[in-house]
């Protein structure tokens, strides 16, 4: 959280897996009750409606305004970093993002869903809040990850965001963001949670739990039996040999840039790929694109100020 002239920017990473902000993560569910549920530990109260953060999965849709999901989340997300400070009132600009080809088409929705109420009252985890909502600003994922540090890449980069729901590319020719060569798919780790599931069924007719799936890939490993570790390891890597299929196809070359992966994905690049350390970097914190976000809005808010 970054402050300018007592307004709070408040930097939100809207992910299909988890939402973060500078300081806090937590995974992007939520389940709506017109009476108070039995568990109330996470619980947010808006308009008489009562609503369980983290609760939940939510579905991949390339369209996040299609309900107040992401709405609810994004007041859990600004009371969790208002928490950081002690604060349960102020003036917030928010500072978001979308998939990189989607920026330009979906800027304004997202902007008028997330500041649809100007001003808003609402109860976390039983605090008071009271926002008032002055702006939103809308940034391109994967470039915000990289940001803080743009200007200082020489040469041919690629950087890769690989999140939940999308995998985000773009190049960067020294430290120039290349606007005709980036590209979103609806290719995350979700995709291959789901391989991995399918697989699993198909070769031992039991169901797998996708908390077992999720420790294998961010750890390579987990307290089950040799040959079900083996199955969701095969899987797992053949899904980032396909990763990296398709950053070939988008014009890769492993010999002549510098490849930056971001995002969740990461760790399964990590754990079953052989890559070259010295041409493949990870942009290891989790909640670097909410950061980014943050850095690029301050920078442009100081920017209009000098005009």
């Amino acid at each position: 959280m970054k402050t300018i002239n007592n307004t709070k920017i408040i930097g939100i990473d809207h992910g299909y897996g988890n939402m973060k902000t500078a300081n806090c993560c937590f995974p992007t569910g939520v389940c709506a009750y017109d009476a108070e549920p039995l568990f109330t530990a996470d619980m947010l109260v808006c308009n008489d409606k009562y609503y369980l953060i983290g609760e939940g999965h939510k579905e991949f849709a390339p369209d996040k305004i299609k309900d107040e999901d992401y709405y609810i989340l994004t007041l859990a997300a600004i009371a969790k970093e208002l928490k950081t400070e002690n604060l349960t009132e102020a003036h917030i600009v928010i500072a978001a993002g979308l998939p990189l080809t989607w920026t330009s088409g979906q800027k304004a929705d997202f902007k008028a869903y997330l500041m649809k109420n100007a001003e808003v009252k609402f109860v976390y985890r039983k605090i008071g809040y009271h926002l008032y909502i002055d702006d939103v600003r809308i940034y391109p994922q994967g470039y915000a990850a990289i940001a803080s540090f743009a200007s200082t890449l020489k040469g041919v980069n690629l950087i890769a965001d690989i999140g939940n729901g999308t995998m985000n590319t773009l190049y960067m020719i020294h430290g120039k963001p290349q606007q005709g060569k980036m590209f979103t798919e609806k290719f995350g780790t979700y995709q291959c949670t789901l391989a991995v599931r399918e697989a699993f069924m198909q070769k031992t007719q039991r169901e797998l739990s996708d908390v077992i799936i999720d420790e294998v890939l961010i750890t390579g490993t987990a307290n089950i039996a040799p040959a079900d570790l083996k199955i969701i390891k095969s899987v797992a890597a053949e899904y980032v040999r396909d990763i990296f299929r398709r950053l070939r196809e988008h014009g890769y070359d492993e010999n002549t840039m510098t490849l930056y992966i971001t995002g969740g994905g990461g760790c399964l690049v990590r754990n079953f790929y052989r890559f070259n350390a010295d041409r493949v970097k990870f942009v290891e914190d989790i909640c670097a694109a909410a950061k980014g976000y943050e850095y690029l809005a301050e920078a442009q808010i100081k920017a209009e100020a000098r005009i």
